[in-house]
């Protein structure tokens, strides 16, 4: 049956109107689900019983079950979480002093094959449809009675090849009959789909861009990033620079720390020069030790000494902090598992 959230509220008009039934109750279906977060279409008291026997006879709510929540002692929550066709995903709840962060997974699986994360070698199986992208916010939301107030598409898969189920979720987050959490408090990553920056700066959403560059050279960061070898550094940062002009939105530059690989104060001179004149944040990332991964964690020295040099000379970097190590929930930590491998 069809998921009745990978509709918004016009599709979802069209749908009634296809079932005979008046327009004006998807408004009422679009509180249900996105303002009480219901369950059930049982739950949707001021529908009449035939029209929620037609909606239960032609739709589901999917409802993904927790198979396994780890709490991290800084307090972070990892959810695996039934997708309900076989497959499990990991969605990790961050909590800040500015609120609740959530880490969606935009796959199940992923074709990139960065040699830092954990998902690398994992077969890919499919994309998640925008209804199944938008149920961890409400799922995460539903246990644990807390507001989420930031999305970051940072899970399992790469958000931009997954391009449209993606941006059809981030408009349904921030739809104030939706989810109605803001658009500059929603971030999506990419390993680098140059055509796919372009597409996304085409849809002028006013989310934050966040491009996981992790080194200076094409030679270094092919090692790490298999798909710099479809789309270097070159064409890459001169897609950001389009995308930063068509949009006037600051991106975000994701730099793991790997060492004796890329944290030498060499390379962040090598940072400065590409970076340099452009509308950009460098997050620093400590990377993060994963079984079988070559790459090692740089030295919190080396670190700082990172952060500072780029300061000091005009790009502003910051250091991420670390959450949710302790139960494999930081970034590159995560996992596709299928239900028998949990």
């Amino acid at each position: 049956m069809k998921n009745i959230k990978d509709y918004n509220l016009e599709e979802l008009k069209e749908q009634l109107k296809e079932l005979g039934e008046k327009p004006f109750r998807a408004e009422q279906i679009f509180q249900w689900l996105y303002q009480e977060k219901v369950q059930s279409f049982d739950e949707m008291t001021n529908l009449s019983l035939e029209l929620r026997e037609k909606l239960k006879n032609n739709y589901t709510i999917c409802n993904f079950n927790i198979l396994k929540k780890q709490e991290s002692k800084d307090g972070t929550i990892k959810y695996l979480l039934d997708v309900l066709d076989g497959n499990a995903i990991e969605t990790v709840l961050m909590r800040y002093h500015h609120g609740n962060t959530i880490c969606v997974s935009s796959q199940i699986g992923c074709k990139m094959g960065c040699k830092f994360c954990a998902s690398t070698g994992i077969e890919f199986i499919r994309n998640l449809s925008c209804g199944e992208i938008v149920e961890q916010i409400i799922k995460v939301e539903q246990d644990t009675g807390e507001r989420i107030s930031n999305v970051v598409f940072m899970g399992i898969g790469e958000p931009l090849d997954n391009f449209q189920n993606v941006v059809n979720a981030i408009h349904l987050i921030n739809y104030h009959k939706g989810l109605n959490i803001g658009a500059r408090h929603i971030s999506v990553s990419t390993s680098g789909i140059v055509p796919k920056i372009y597409k996304l700066a085409e849809e002028n959403i006013q989310c934050t861009l966040s491009i996981s560059l992790h080194a200076t050279n094409n030679e270094k960061r092919s090692q790490m990033m298999p798909i710099n070898k479809a789309y270097p550094i070159e064409e890459l940062l001169q897609a950001c620079k389009d995308y930063i002009a068509k949009t006037n939105r600051r991106i975000s530059f994701e730099y793991a720390l790997a060492k004796d690989n890329n944290d030498n104060l060499e390379d962040a001179k090598q940072l400065v020069k590409l970076l340099k004149g452009m509308l950009c944040h460098v997050n620093l990332i400590p990377i993060n030790k994963i079984e079988n991964g070559k790459f090692d964690k740089s030295s919190n020295e080396n670190i700082i000494k990172f952060r500072d040099y780029l300061n000091e000379h005009g790009i502003v970097a910051t250091i991420r902090r670390e959450l949710g190590a302790d139960i494999d929930a930081a970034c590159g930590q995560l996992r596709r598992k299928n239900l028998e491998g949990r």
